[in-house]
């Protein structure tokens, strides 16, 4: 699946727009994360611990989204989005959107 932050796909001519597609996963910390996070924020610098977890969260978001466009036959996801919002202490929610296309097939 091709997936672009971009209104069109390099040497491709979009066939058909099949519609808007997301993806979302809520997590919530840890609470030996949390302690762990506490030190680090003593000392500075980044908190390994919550980047591994919003990392793992944009990933799995991603595949729900890539795994909703190719239900709905497409072929490349355009205008890819993310976004994040707390939902309550202590989790967040990503969110992945983006509008599902079927390319042209090319000919040479």
């Amino acid at each position: 699946m091709l997936l672009t932050t971009t209104e069109t796909v390099a040497y491709h001519e979009i066939q058909e727009t099949l519609g808007m597609v997301r993806g979302s996963v809520i997590r919530a910390k840890h609470i030996g994360t949390d302690i762990i996070a506490a030190l680090r924020n003593l000392v500075g610098g980044e908190v390994y611990e919550y980047t591994k977890l919003l990392s793992e969260a944009r990933t799995q978001a991603t595949d729900r989204m890539i795994r909703q466009a190719k239900h709905n036959g497409a072929d490349a996801v355009i205008c890819v989005r993310y976004a994040t919002s707390m939902v309550m202490a202590g989790s967040s929610e990503i969110l992945v959107y983006g509008t599902a296309v079927r390319l042209k097939p090319r000919t040479s």
